[in-house]
This record gives structure tokens, sequence and C-alpha cells, in this order.
């Protein structure tokens, strides 16, 4: 689909096992590093790997759209959208779970999925994105780069991955 140097990017229409596991070692990774993707620190490989069996089940049933990224050895990058959305939204899709592995950042990764998932958002036929990020975090920033509008924040949000509370900013963007 999308590449960066040494890293493919790629939608999977199902997520099997291998990929299951994989994503569960990227989670794992990014929660250790301080990623505040809904899960705290220390998460369990157990609570990982059944997360992704749901969403394996979301794709499966139509209800999500997933990316993942890989550099030869391992998932380093991943990002995936929501359409379990009301009846009058189905023009509209949330992003979420954008994951880069620690090794993989700083290398144009996170750009790179989220124009992707973009992309993946007009495949599918949608014309409106909504997300939120950790206020003042390098995703904020990420974000408005790519052109994503600030609607505001929200502030002690929820707990960081390693606690402490924290602000989100919501983000919207048109395509």
């Amino acid at each position: 689909m999308s590449n960066t140097p040494d890293v493919t990017i790629r939608r999977l229409d199902t997520v099997d096992d291998t990929q299951i596991e994989g994503l569960a070692d990227l989670l794992v990774d990014c929660v250790d590093a301080g990623a505040s993707v809904g899960f705290m620190h220390p998460l369990g490989r157990e609570k990982a790997v059944a997360f992704w069996r749901r969403v394996a089940d979301g794709v499966a049933a139509g209800e999500r759209a997933i990316l993942i990224a890989e550099d030869g050895s391992a998932i380093v990058g991943t990002v995936h959208l929501l359409f379990a959305v009301p009846e009058n939204q189905p023009h509209r899709a949330d992003v979420t779970k954008m994951l880069v592995h620690p090794r993989a950042r700083r290398r144009g990764l996170g750009a790179a999925l989220m124009e992707a998932a973009e992309g993946m958002a007009r495949d599918y036929g949608r014309t409106l994105l909504v997300l939120d990020t950790v206020t003042g975090s390098d995703a904020d920033r990420l974000y408005a780069r790519l052109g994503w509008v600030r609607v505001g924040e929200i502030p002690d949000w929820a707990l960081l991955s390693h606690g402490g509370l924290w602000g989100t900013m919501v983000f919207y963007k048109r395509l």
C-alpha cells in the first residue's frame, strides 16, 4: 500500500493469529514506553492479545479496518479505523490505536500510517475522520502538521499509562 524506507504498510482484510501476536507485542512495547492508548502499565500480554482478537473480530464483521507496518522482522506500526458509529453518521470513522514501535519512531512512519489511513477511509467512502490524543504529545504535533484541525482540549481525560491525569486534544479532518 505505502512504504517508508525499509517498512511496508498494508491493509489487512483478515487478522490471523501470527498478526495478532505481532500486534500484541507492538502494543505491549508501546505501553511500556509510555504510550497512552487506553491501557495501563504494565500491560499483560494476555490482555493485549485479547484486545487484538476483538479488533480482528471487528475487522471480520466490517466494523473496523486495519493497517499494519512491517520492517521485515516484525510489525512496527499500526492504525485502524472504527466504523461502528451511529447510523446517521455513515460518512465518518474514528481513527484509533495509531502505534509506532519505539525503535521505529522519528523516521516518518507515523505520518505514512496516517496518510495511508486517510486513503483507506476514502476507499470506504468516509469523508470525515476524528481522533483524540494526549495534549502536547508528539502525536498532537504530528496530527496538526498533517492538516488535522484541533477542536479543543478536554482536561483530565484519562490516566497516562504510567499514571497521572492528562488532557486529550480532539481533532477532525475532512477528506
